[in-house]
């Protein structure tokens, strides 16, 4: 008797979890089908965020929406030369670069820009093969219904920059006193030179290592072709 009811108890709870997890995949399905024309207001991550700082009172996230039109193709380029570089050409994975990444036995992650937005937009930071798995299974869908340009401008706009400071209009208004829309390639290159670890590394006060990086990152730019790379997607 008592296994019976045991054998139910177990039955209840998988059914739950299954709900729940089922009533999330719909959530999350609506709300990017719902992106794709209306531009969010905030992230999941800079929720998280909010919510920490209030209860640590802190500063909230410094954060401003801008539209394409109104975001420098340099920057554009830039996120892409230094992030991804297949992203005109994967679905949201790109399987070329994990195959290279698991031959070399390298740590480094392979994490597409349209993966970083599936994270920062609806999931959570940190390590986790549950949070991966969703990752992966968010980021094919949000390539398809969004199309490539509009991943590109969510991703710039939601993207951390350090110094509490989230997308490229509050990034380039803080860190160089213009409006996105007016940022130069150079100005760029740093932007995007901190993206691995802009916790650790500073726009303001470059390092060495930014500072090679962002080299890096202006040759990577040219050698893709200028901003006729991602003005066409």
């Amino acid at each position: 008797m008592a296994k019976k009811k045991h054998t139910s108890l177990g039955k209840t709870l998988w059914r739950k979890l299954l709900f729940y997890f089922v009533s999330l995949f719909v959530f999350i399905v609506c709300a990017i089908t719902s992106l794709r024309w209306i531009d969010p207001l905030t992230s999941s991550v800079m929720l998280q965020q909010n919510i920490k700082a209030r209860f640590h009172n802190k500063s909230i996230v410094d954060y401003q929406w801008v539209p394409w039109e109104e975001l420098s193709p340099q920057l554009a380029l830039a996120v892409v030369a230094s992030e991804d570089q297949r992203f005109p050409k994967h679905h949201g994975i790109d399987f070329t670069e994990l195959r290279k990444v698991i031959r070399s036995g390298d740590k480094r992650g392979a994490s597409t820009i349209t993966q970083q937005v599936a994270k920062n937009m609806f999931l959570w930071q940190g390590r986790s093969y549950v949070r991966k798995g969703l990752e992966a299974i968010i980021a094919p869908y949000i390539d398809l219904v969004w199309g490539k340009q509009r991943v590109l401008e969510v991703y710039l706009n939601i993207v951390y920059f350090g110094s509490n400071t989230y997308g490229a209009e509050a990034a380039s208004k803080r860190f160089f006193n213009k409006p996105a829309a007016q940022v130069n390639r150079y100005e760029a290159a740093r932007m995007a030179a901190v993206l691995p670890s802009p916790r650790r590394y500073s726009v303001n006060n470059a390092s060495s290592y930014i500072l090679d990086r962002q080299n890096w990152i202006l040759r990577q730019m040219k050698r893709l072709g200028g901003t006729g790379y991602v003005q066409n997607l």
